[in-house]
């Protein structure tokens, strides 16, 4: 358990809460960082949890990066000891074998935004605002903002996002893709763990389709073809497949009761 990133029960069976809790605004420093990733590692050995909801809790998700930590001073000014740690944990959280989504109350800026950029969806609030305001410090997004940004929304947008640091409202946050859906301030990790819960009873082939889609992401369509045939193979090998099958050609579509295995 670390002083700032916890794993909490939902409530809700299989679906765990990665709570991020630094006063007063979710800072994001070195040592969060290397909190993220020992949560992250440590979901990914758990069987028992198949739904994680990332949280920063009620009024803020993560207002960015701890700027007293950045360096100002010396001929080389390297952020690396700083900004590491948390871009190991942003690609550990979005390669877990469970589906994530991360539960935006208030602000989820700069790496606060690039941390909710790592999960699988991303349920907002109305009043949540989000943003890559790096450049008006005269520097650049730092833990994937220039990577995972354009992805989601497309390089133009993300282009006009990234170069003006410009604050991005709920509202247009769903609009341009960023989010999932927009729900009421107070009804946002509710309906976060309820989309979760959903999941967790889903098929273990769900592990199987999240790994073809990320490790498909960044090669050609030849080889995310071959990935995929690797998984589908995967997929076959469970008991969820049997279960599927055999519920499909008895009782139609849509009607099989799974174990995740």
């Amino acid at each position: 358990m670390g002083e700032f990133v916890r794993v909490e029960e939902s409530g809700v069976d299989k679906v765990a809460i990665m709570r991020l809790e630094r006063p007063k605004v979710n800072a994001l420093n070195k040592q969060v960082g290397e909190e993220l990733l020992a949560a992250a590692n440590e979901l990914a050995t758990r069987d028992d949890i198949r739904g994680v909801v990332i949280w920063g809790g009620p009024k803020i998700f993560a207002a960015g990066a701890d700027i007293a930590e950045f360096p100002a001073e010396g001929d080389v000014r390297d952020p690396a000891p700083m900004v590491d740690p948390l871009n190991e944990a942003l690609l550990a959280i979005e390669n877990l074998p469970q589906i994530t989504v991360s539960a935006v109350n208030g602000f989820a800026l700069g790496g606060g935004c690039e941390l909710s950029m790592s999960t699988d969806f991303r349920i907002a609030g109305e009043g949540a605002t989000f943003g890559q305001p790096e450049i008006l410090l005269g520097i650049i997004p730092g833990a994937g903002g220039t990577q995972r940004l354009p992805r989601l929304v497309g390089i133009t947008k993300a282009k006009e996002l990234n170069y003006t640091g410009r604050m991005v409202k709920a509202a247009e946050a769903l609009e341009i893709g960023l989010v999932s859906e927009v729900v009421a301030d107070d009804a946002v990790l509710d309906r976060a763990v309820e989309m979760m819960a959903g999941f967790a009873n889903g098929p273990a082939a769900l592990a199987a389709c999240k790994k073809a889609m990320m490790d498909g992401m960044h090669v050609s369509i030849a080889e995310g073809i071959e990935i995929e045939k690797r998984e589908f193979f995967n997929a076959f090998q469970t008991d969820d497949a049997v279960i599927g099958i055999q519920s499909f050609l008895e009782n139609g579509p849509g009607k099989a009761t799974f174990t995740g295995k």
